[in-house]
């Protein structure tokens, strides 16, 4: 599993361990289910999100499993214990002329243009943060228009690149050859020439929502959504934005149809006659 995610289910298990009065490598003996749904109501009580208590009780499915292969255990308490419904949040998306707007930015010199390539090959092919950030050059296929992404799970999945990204990397690479002490072997690095973070990442796609004026903050995942719903939108190939995505399972493309719906309804209520309120 990845840092970020072994970093969380060890904050999940401290909180529980915490919550049980337990210190920790002590072990954990006759806990049932009746313990652990005690301990998701205390969280909802705090107020936390039921996203949150379901990522805990996740975490420890997956720990007393662990103790149950290790003869700890003789079953897994939390097996069947249920965090309290999430209300589906659609995401937000930019619509194609916000996207337009904030691909556009000057051409001021390399760090433009290394931002450039950035915004467009997010937009282009849906990638995660963490997937383009830890892109290599050897990763891509300027000539053929594809990507090589090593995605959640270590999957591996080719993506097109759309020939506006394609220029604005090349217009890029050309810049990196040029800096003293670059690791040319990453796609995205920093003036220093050290592979760019995702922190810098993320802190260059806020710059460039403020400067191109957008009223709402961009972030990476929205403009992976942005994408996906515009691929869909068009295509109507639920399955196909599924592959670009790099999603396991199909349930988690199926919020894209929904954005689509919420698409068709706005369209709807500003054209039919029936629809339009009276001025």
């Amino acid at each position: 599993m990845s840092p970020a995610t072994l970093d969380a289910y060890g904050r999940d298990l401290s909180r529980f361990a915490n919550w049980l009065g337990k210190a920790a490598g002590e072990p954990v003996k006759d806990l049932d289910a009746a313990t652990i749904r005690s301990f998701a109501a205390s969280e909802h009580r705090k107020g936390l999100n039921p996203r949150t208590i379901q990522r805990r009780l996740s975490a420890l499915r997956r720990f007393f499993a662990w103790l149950m292969d290790n003869g700890e255990l003789a079953d897994n308490p939390a097996a069947h214990v249920k965090a309290p419904r999430a209300g589906r949040k659609l995401p937000r998306v930019l619509d194609a002329d916000q996207v337009t707007r904030l691909l556009e930015i000057p051409d001021t010199g390399p760090v433009s243009r290394r931002d450039r390539a950035i915004l467009e090959l997010f937009y282009s092919s849906g990638l995660r943060l963490a997937e383009l950030a830890g892109l290599c050059w050897t990763d891509l296929d300027l000539e053929e228009g594809l990507v090589r992404v090593t995605g959640k799970g270590r999957k591996v999945r080719l993506v097109p690149i759309g020939r506006h990204a394609r220029t604005a990397l090349k217009r890029w690479r050309s810049n990196q050859l040029e800096q003293p002490g670059a690791d040319i072997e990453r796609v995205f690095t920093s003036t220093r020439g050290g592979g760019l973070s995702v922190r810098a990442i993320q802190a260059r796609l806020a710059h460039w929502s403020r400067h191109q004026g957008l009223d709402q903050r961009v972030h990476p995942h929205l403009l992976r959504h942005s994408f996906a719903s515009h691929i869909l939108e068009s295509s109507g190939d639920l399955r196909a934005v599924q592959e670009l995505l790099g999603h396991a399972n199909l349930s988690t493309t199926q919020i894209y149809t929904h954005l689509d719906f919420q698409h068709l309804s706005e369209v709807y209520d500003r054209t039919h006659p029936r629809a339009r309120k009276k001025s």
